[in-house]
């Protein structure tokens, strides 16, 4: 027998493939079989793709199976804890045990997520470090002073108390693995964000810390589960936080350049200044403090007069105000390194958290100061929290060029990257060269328009749409009420509002209705209540899990609300069969950061509307359409009440984005297919 011979062969894809198809339950389609031949290909000859994967594809394991089978470290990021959980209770236990007699190997994973999402044991037995000069003792342990016979007094002190008995039996301090779930208020009493940890030498519990503990399962994982925000960190902070891999997977990719540029924004407020003064009092020296309290009430002043908007150049007042606490700040910082209080209780954890504080002021303020030309700064107002001042990156795709695809090869998947009948809209916010000009430079592409990079520096990649499962002009309409004004800044639509009274009415309630505002979507509620004798459901009157759970268990309820509808629901059968958008969902006019980014577009010599508010709605538009059908027996109406859909130019970009439904701008034909539905169903 030859030496080649002896060697075992790799199991084929298609056979890795049905095993774990088959584990989980599901039947293997063509789209999810292209799909995992498309990822074996790029994995192996590391390069990246782009995949759209309609609903139903089963893109999980259309990724996971070729990943796995490539023997490689592989991390996946997702962009919700939904995914995140499915991936790591469900489908990575199931599909490892079938591949296990086939690969001869047991894969290893783990799911690994930002320190503020696990236990701090420090913090529960230690308590909270006293900011202010008449705290006695720590909430934990004042929710154990209140507790009588009947327990604790007050929601916070029973979360707590919950907090501190499922210490003792968790094996992961996971929060969402506590259930039911606390506030985000208790949960702050018991975790720390990672500028606040003591680093497990320092720290008293470090030996049984329930990140680092993930940490170290992360680092002897064959696939590790995280999340954008995560990955974004690790990425572009300089300070690693994921293990070393050679595959990176990016699933519900549509989400990433949202996650990315939230992660690289920063904020200053004057109750969070306030807070790092209060923080460093007792630690650095007199003249320090005095000099950080004085230019905290500076800034104070000159943001009690600050109005909503962009600011194209920072004010002189403010520019005072930002540099003299970025350098009180700093002075802080130096003090803090030079004096101890032992007087402190804790002193440690104390001078953890002040830091962590004086470092954000000093860096945003600077940051600010410095008004880079690739920055947008803006003041915000809000009714309850006041004002505030935040900076974002004009554009991150040269961020995530530089950061993302060098070194692993980069899988980026979604039901919703082929906008406008092409890859380019989602590529170029990606940092990636065209279609047709990517194969420049020896097959390397260009840098993508802005960029002083070269040619070959851009990635190599490809685009790839698997399509769907669904039978989409069979099972959906796509509605638009041409007939209809076109949607104005203000006022009431009272015209929609009978148009949307009468398609509900039509379909016997069952109706997700998707809106641009929480305005508009109370408006409606509150209309169609005392129209229509089917329930309305609001979004805010209630948990959104809680509002999700009643949408779907009766199917006459119709469930009104903003964003997170639109991409968030996942209701299949007789429960949502009509779908309605009140109107295109473009940015807001006044929102500094998309507005700022359309002007550079423009400015550069491109569309700035069709590259950032178009790309922007279609997106959304897509995702809101795929509420619809989410099985093979579902069918219903997608109705959009914005007659610019169809008259507008930029509509046919528009509907090429979302799912091939039949198309017809004829309300009556619509309104007696709803009923057809709501008859044949009932």
């Amino acid at each position: 027998m030859s030496e080649a011979s002896a060697l075992p062969t790799r199991p084929a894809l298609s056979d890795l493939l049905h095993a774990a198809v088959t584990a989980v339950g599901g039947t293997e389609r063509p789209g999810q079989v292209a799909m995992a031949e498309a990822v074996a290909e790029a994995v192996g000859e590391g390069t990246h793709l782009l995949i759209q994967a309609g609903t139903g594809t089963g893109k999980s394991l259309g990724y996971l199976v070729p990943a796995l089978a490539q023997g490689e470290r592989v991390v996946v990021a997702t962009a919700t804890l939904a995914l995140q959980r499915q991936l790591v209770e469900r489908d990575l236990p199931r599909t490892v045990e079938a591949l296990h007699p086939l690969l001869r190997r047991r894969p290893e994973y783990a799911m690994l997520k930002g320190r503020s999402n696990y236990l701090c044991l420090h913090r529960l037995h230690e308590g909270v470090p006293a900011e202010e000069e008449d705290a006695l003792f720590d909430p934990v342990e004042a929710a154990a002073r209140a507790a009588g016979p009947a327990g604790a007094s007050s929601k916070l002190g029973k979360d707590l108390l919950r907090v501190r008995d499922w210490a003792d039996e968790t094996e992961t301090g996971d929060r969402d693995d506590l259930r039911p779930g606390v506030s985000d208020r208790a949960w702050g009493q018991v975790s720390v964000s990672s500028r606040e940890c003591l680093g497990a030498a320092k720290c008293a519990y470090g030996a049984e810390c329930f990140a680092e503990a993930a940490r170290e399962r992360a680092k002897l994982a064959d696939v590790v589960v995280t999340n954008h925000a995560l990955l974004a960190i690790d990425a572009i902070e300089g300070a690693p936080v994921l293990p070393g891999h050679e595959v990176l997977i990016v699933d519900e990719a549509h989400e990433l350049v949202s996650r990315v540029t939230g992660v690289a924004s920063g904020e200053l407020t004057p109750a969070g200044v306030s807070r790092a003064v209060r923080r460093s009092a007792k630690l650095v020296d007199e003249k320090a403090a005095d000099r950080l309290l004085t230019a905290s009430e500076g800034f104070e002043r000159v943001m009690e007069l600050a109005l909503p908007g962009r600011l194209e150049q920072v004010p002189e007042d403010l520019g005072h105000a930002l540099a003299a606490l970025r350098d009180a700040a700093r002075n802080c910082l130096t003090s803090l390194g030079n004096t101890r209080d032992r007087s402190v209780q804790d002193e440690d954890a104390v001078r953890k958290q002040a830091v962590a504080s004086l470092e954000n002021v000093h860096a945003v303020a600077d940051r600010i100061a410095q008004a880079s030309e690739y920055d947008v700064i803006w003041y915000e107002r809000h009714d309850r929290f006041g004002a505030s001042l935040r900076v974002a990156p004009l554009n991150v795709s040269g961020l995530l060029r530089e950061k993302l695809f060098h070194d692993r090869s980069v899988v980026l998947t979604s039901a919703t990257l082929r906008l406008g009948g092409d890859f380019n809209g989602v590529a170029a916010s990606l940092g990636l060269a065209p279609e047709d000009r990517r194969d420049h430079a020896g097959g390397a592409g260009d840098a993508g328009a802005g960029d002083a990079a070269g040619e070959e520096e851009s990635p190599r990649w490809q685009g790839l749409d698997v399509g769907s499962p669904f039978d989409y002009r069979k099972q959906g309409i796509l509605y638009v009420a041409r007939h209809l004004a076109p949607p104005g800044r203000e006022g009431a639509r009272s015209d929609m509002l009978d148009e949307l009274s009468g398609l509900v009415e039509a379909a016997g309630g069952r109706t997700l209705g998707l809106f641009s505002s929480m305005r508009g979507a109370q408006a409606a509620a509150e209309e169609l209540r005392g129209r229509l004798d089917v329930p309305v459901l609001l979004q805010g009157e209630e948990t959104l899990g809680e509002l999700i759970r009643r949408f779907a268990e009766d199917a006459r309820t119709c469930l009104f609300g903003t964003l997170s509808l639109w991409q968030g629901v996942d209701v299949p059968g007789a429960g949502c069969q009509l779908v309605v958008m009140d109107r295109i969902p473009f940015p807001r006019p006044d929102d500094p950061l998309m507005s700022a980014r359309q002007k550079a577009v423009e400015q550069g010599g491109g569309n700035g509307f069709m590259a950032v508010a178009a790309t922007h709605a279609a997106l959304l538009m897509a995702q809101g359409a795929g509420r619809l059908v989410r099985a093979t027996g579902d069918r219903g109406v997608v109705a959009v009440l914005d007659p610019r859909l169809e008259k507008a130019r930029y509509g046919g970009f528009l509907r090429s984005s979302m799912p091939d439904f039949w198309y017809t701008t004829d309300p009556t034909q619509v309104r007696r297919s709803l009923a057809a539905i709501d008859v044949a169903d009932s």
